[in-house]
């Protein structure tokens, strides 16, 4: 499995984790907690080898399966089917079967018989056709239809590649004692597939180190938390499940104050009586003895955690605008052959307006945002751009962000208005502070790049935001910031969410059905629609 020893975690020149020990068996369930910039995801990186640790080390037996949170296929032409086997390397052994065939109905004669049972024995050795099925089963599981599984990955949905990448790892590990690591597996999952992979965790008989905000998939899912605390660079170790992990650190925290308010009593006491005595010759060696004594009381004491900062997110104040200031006229989009993503969308959004749009992943979602902020060109169709306009496009993906620039560059090439000190002051108000402001995009987590994306909005006087997902991958505090955020925005916003909260917030009055380009008044009847979305 995985053991840990020693180990300093660093991005760049921060150090995240210093002298961490564990071991990861084959039954552990692990929950990996901590705010968003705890070093969750690099700690990931680490345990699958693609970072080495600054000190100490690493020790993997078995096979370990990681699904990155920003995950992408290797080669968009390769088909749904093709990627997943690959977690095993069954898409080589199915492509020479393939092979093999086709040439044995073409001439069948010793030499492509023979190659064909070579290549059906190995097709074998790597699982075969119960391999296959299983394959099948975990992509239906996490509502990947049928109709795509032969399709390049490359004309797929975001949300629909994300569940491709999940079904590779699961594969990839299913029934095997070797370690999954998951990043925010649940991100563009549906209620149902949530539901499918709760029990496909629960039953997985190797090691799980999980990374989720989905509180619901770490109570179901986990018997062991670590908690990484970036104020002591160390992560707490409970060998329980969720719900009394919790439990025990509100415990813990209630004793550590307790300890320290007497402590500091005892001391102060004691410092006290010192200071009487030692301006006596006679006393001053006790009153020396007694000032150490109060120093070593407080010094043994366990530290109590400070109270963590939350990001102080807020939205641009709207540039003037016209009544309608972003509209769209038949658009229609397609990937490849076969039907349009979008197909005849009409929209009109006015000013101060909001818009939520609801559909299945790959019903064209995230397509129409991206038409609409003017980062894909329709087949046919328009987007109408009407007085005084300016967007401000938050994308799902992150691709709003350079991640070969340092976090205050993309800051600055988005509001280049500002001067340096303004945006280092923005910088801080969304918790980059200090040598965070210098660290590539590239490094960020995803709670990190989700925070940076919405610092770009602040200053761009956008008066219509186009929101795709944005309260994914963020820790409770930070969501809670943003949906008040979003609560309080004056200007038109158009989104895309999963997450009922985010509705909550919005308040929307109309809502856009996909594919169908139906649109309709809100009303709570529709809330049913938002997980599954």
């Amino acid at each position: 499995m995985i053991t840990v020893r020693g180990a300093d975690v660093r991005v760049g020149a921060r150090l995240l984790l210093s002298a961490v020990s564990f071991h990861i068996a084959p039954g552990d369930r692990v929950g990996l907690v901590g705010r968003n910039g705890a070093g969750k995801t690099t700690l990931l990186h680490t345990l699958a080898g693609l970072h080495a640790p600054a000190a100490g080390s690493v020790l993997r037996t078995g096979p370990v399966a990681h699904l990155a949170q920003d995950s992408r296929a290797a080669d968009p032409a390769v088909t749904v089917t093709d990627r997943i086997l690959s977690a095993r390397g069954m898409d080589v052994a199915v492509r020479r079967l393939r092979e093999a065939a086709d040439r044995l109905a073409g001439h069948a004669d010793d030499r492509a018989m023979d190659a064909y049972a070579r290549a059906e024995a190995a097709f074998e050795a790597c699982g075969g056709y119960a391999a296959e099925a299983e394959a099948a089963r975990v992509a239906a599981g996490l509502g990947l239809p049928a109709d795509v599984m032969g399709r390049p990955v490359g004309t797929l949905s975001g949300g629909q590649k994300r569940r491709v990448e999940l079904a590779r790892i699961l594969f990839a590990g299913h029934g095997r004692e070797g370690t999954l690591l998951l990043d925010e597996p649940t991100n563009h999952l549906d209620a149902d597939s949530v539901g499918w992979l709760r029990g496909h965790l629960a039953a997985h008989q190797g090691g799980l180190v999980l990374v989720s905000h989905d509180l619901g998939l770490i109570e179901a899912t986990v018997n062991r938390v670590f908690h990484l605390d970036p104020q002591r660079a160390t992560i707490d170790v409970h060998n329980t499940g969720w719900a009394r992990y919790l439990t025990q650190r509100a415990a813990d925290e209630r004793r550590r104050t307790r300890e320290r308010a007497n402590a500091e009593r005892k001391a102060a006491a004691l410092h006290a009586q010192a200071d009487r005595m030692k301006a006596r010759t006679s006393t001053s060696v006790t009153a020396r003895s007694m000032a150490r004594r109060a120093d070593r009381l407080l010094g043994g004491l366990e530290d109590v955690r400070r109270t963590e900062h939350v990001a102080r997110i807020r939205l641009p104040e709207p540039a003037p605008c016209g009544r309608t200031p972003l509209g769209a006229v038949s658009l229609t989009k397609g990937y490849g052959a076969g039907r349009p993503v979008l197909d005849g969308v009409d929209l009109a959004v006015d000013r101060g307006s909001r818009l939520v749009v609801l559909g299945l992943n790959g019903a064209g979602k995230t397509t129409l945002l991206r038409l609409l902020a003017g980062r894909e060109a329709p087949d046919s169709g328009r987007v109408v751009h009407g007085p005084g306009l300016r967007i401000g496009y938050f994308a799902q993906e992150h691709e709003t962000l350079d991640p070969d620039r340092t976090v205050r560059e993309n800051l600055a090439a988005a509001a280049p208005h500002l001067t340096d000190g303004e945006v280092r002051r923005v910088l801080g108000a969304f918790l980059f502070r200090g040598d965070d402001a210098d660290k590539p995009a590239g490094v960020l987590s995803g709670g990190e790049k989700t925070r940076l994306a919405l610092a770009g909005l602040v200053h761009s006087g956008a008066n219509v935001l186009l929101l795709d997902e944005p309260t994914n991958n963020l820790d409770p505090a930070s969501r809670d910031e943003v949906l008040a955020a979003v609560g309080t925005y004056p200007g038109a916003i158009v989104m895309v969410t999963h997450d009922e909260g985010a509705i909550d917030a919005l308040r929307p009055e109309r809502v856009l059905l996909l594919p169908d380009a139906e649109e309709d008044l809100w009303n709570e009847g529709y809330r049913e629609l938002v997980s599954l979305a």
